[in-house]
Order: C-alpha cells, then sequence, then structure tokens
C-alpha cells in the first residue's frame, strides 16, 4: 500500500513541474543576472512547491491554509518575474507562454486544494 504523501498532491505536481521549468528557461539567463532576476525568480518558484508541502504536514486548517497561501503569494511573484523577464527580452513568446500556462495550471489547483481543505469538516474550522 502506497504512503500518501505531499508528492501525491496534484497542485504540487504542477508546482514541481513550473519549477523545473523556471530552472531550464533561466539557465540561459545572463551571468550579470544570477544574483538578481535569476536568483529571484527560482527562489520564488522553489517555494511555492515547500510551502504546499509543508502546509500539507500541519493540523489545523488555518496553519495549512497559511502555507498554502505563502504558496500563492509565491505564485504571484512568479508571475512577475515572467513579466519582466519577457519586458527585458530575457525569454521568447514561446518561454513566456510556457511559464504563464505551467503556471496557471499549478495556481488553478492550488486554489482548488484550499478550497478543498475550507469545506472539508474533518479538518479543524479556522481559528479552532
Amino acid at each position: 500500500m502506497a504512503t500518501f504523501t505531499f508528492q501525491n498532491i496534484l497542485a504540487w505536481q504542477k508546482a514541481h513541474e513550473f519549477t523545473k521549468l523556471v530552472y531550464e528557461i533561466t539557465k540561459e539567463f545572463p551571468e550579470d543576472e544570477k544574483f538578481g532576476l535569476t536568483s529571484q525568480f527560482r527562489r520564488a518558484a522553489v517555494s511555492i512547491g515547500a510551502n504546499i508541502a509543508e502546509g500539507y504536514k500541519k493540523l489545523s486548517k488555518a496553519d495549512k491554509l497559511r502555507f498554502l497561501n505563502i504558496s500563492e503569494g509565491s505564485m504571484a511573484e512568479c508571475m512577475n518575474y515572467i513579466i519582466l523577464s519577457k519586458d527585458l527580452n530575457l525569454i521568447n513568446d514561446s518561454q513566456y507562454n510556457s511559464l504563464c500556462d505551467a503556471l496557471e495550471i499549478a495556481w488553478k489547483l492550488l486554489t482548488a486544494y484550499c478550497n478543498g481543505i475550507i469545506n472539508n469538516n474533518g479538518i479543524n474550522k479556522l481559528g479552532e
């Protein structure tokens, strides 16, 4: 019997795919962005899946949702970096679309996961 872990959460799986895509694309960024945009973009992308994983182990709805909300903030941060990368001509239209599509899928799944937690009466209600 397989153990259920955060790796089984579809939102985490898609966030992980997005993070790998960010790493792949930012490999091509200029060397002078290594400690700037490249580092910030990668850190924000990593934060998405990391906070989903950490939230998975929390016992209350409030704790779970707090970590998932941090993931949402990191997703917004990544969207900003996608736009900035395009505006600075660091990525082409195809890369821009791939990043946006991958992030949107992960974001929608994370929203659904949050809604599932909010509506699941088997988990403590917010504030309890």
